[in-house]
């Protein structure tokens, strides 16, 4: 009875140790989270093999896991840069990224952990630079904001082509002018807009103008045709029948053959 107790203390003690060995060989990887494992005696970083995915993991406890984001993320970015006349821009933007799952393990090796400040940032802000340099401050502000949008995401994303990050989109969500610049953009604009309206209506007044005279020529014309047409044995033609038409009427009438001008009748009613 006396030596249950030394008996059982070793095997309290061996319990222990194998809890904790348990305890620091079990992993468990959370949702869009993937883990590169590292092994103390065998070459350090796997990657040759794919990263631990979710779910629950048992280990060697000398080795250990990184976890890592695989989800999509979102960075913001304010930079100040400056246009193709050297005027300094400030551009809103922000990037979506995520690390290449399958190099995962490469990625750690080469960049670790803080891969965001070490390639992503320093390669859009490269990209807005050379971007925005080749346009002035009246592109930027009035209609080339998509192009440069796409732009900076192409150099963007061939900057990051070798560095294990895929680079999903660029947003350029505001670009902010200095003051005085922005009021004279916007005053210059909305002079070429008067000016446009005042052309557009001198279009209208020549075109309603051209239309006037082309109806009065053509008014003219018919006229003179039709006084050219009318010559007197047209004219008596008509008269006699009209003459005969009358005669035909129910109404009382007495027509004088012959005694009008150019031989014309006259008709005397008994009125």
């Amino acid at each position: 009875m006396e030596r249950l107790p030394k008996i059982g203390i070793p095997i309290i003690i061996v319990a222990i140790m194998l809890i904790i060995l348990l305890a620091k060989s079990a992993v468990t990887i959370g949702s869009g989270q993937a883990g590169v494992l590292y092994k103390t005696f065998d070459n350090g970083v796997v990657i040759d093999q794919p990263p631990l995915g979710e779910g629950f993991h048992v280990i060697a406890p000398w080795n250990k896991v990184i976890v890592y984001e695989v989800r999509q993320q979102e960075l913001f970015e304010k930079m100040k840069v400056l246009s193709s006349n050297g005027l300094e821009i400030q551009i809103d933007a922000s990037a979506w990224y995520q690390p290449v799952y399958n190099d995962l393990g490469k990625l750690h090796q080469t960049l670790g952990e803080n891969y965001l400040q070490r390639v992503i940032q320093p390669a859009i802000r490269s990209a807005a630079r050379s971007v925005v340099g080749r346009y002035t401050p009246e592109q930027l502000y009035s209609s080339k904001r998509d192009a440069i949008q796409d732009e900076i995401y192409l150099e963007t994303k061939k900057i990051l082509e070798k560095q294990y990050v895929q680079l999903n989109e660029v947003l350029v969500r505001d670009v902010t002018l200095p003051n005085t610049i922005k009021d004279a953009i916007e005053r210059k604009l909305k002079q070429e807009q008067e000016s446009l309206e005042y052309e557009f209506r001198l279009v209208t007044a020549a075109k309603e103008a051209e239309k006037v005279i082309i109806e009065a020529q053509g008014k003219a014309d018919a006229n003179r045709i039709l006084s050219q047409s009318l010559t007197d044995k047209i004219l008596q033609d008509k008269g006699i029948e009209a003459t005969i038409k009358l005669s035909e009427s129910p109404n009382s009438k007495v027509i004088v053959i012959g005694s009008g001008d150019s031989g014309m009748p006259i008709i005397l009613g008994n009125q």
